[in-house]
């Protein structure tokens, strides 16, 4: 079993990630999947819309990370994603987008 960790954060990380989920959705043998929302868009327009459009799962785990410059958002989602990679403890992480 493969444990495969999807981190996303804003509409453009939604969209790519997406069909990569369900692709591996459809192999639950192979792949156990994650899904982590760092809230960088946490505005249900920007976010939760997404989730419902596109048919992604709703997130194990949500970092609220919230709003604010590139290094405070970059420094908020290291910090309270560490845990979450030791308790996971992923064989694949998945990162798509160019978002902070």
């Amino acid at each position: 079993m493969i444990r495969v960790l999807h981190v996303v954060g804003a509409r453009p990380n939604f969209m790519k990630t997406a069909p990569i989920m369900a692709e591996m959705a459809k192999r639950p043998e192979l792949f156990e999947q994650t899904l982590v929302h760092t809230g960088q868009h946490y505005d249900a327009n920007m976010s939760e819309a997404f989730f419902v459009d596109l048919e992604l799962p709703k997130p194990d785990v949500t970092l609220g990370v919230g709003s604010g410059s590139h290094a405070e958002q970059t420094a908020r989602v290291m910090t309270a994603i560490e845990p979450v990679f030791l308790e996971h403890n992923p064989d694949l992480l998945m990162v798509v987008g160019d978002v902070n």
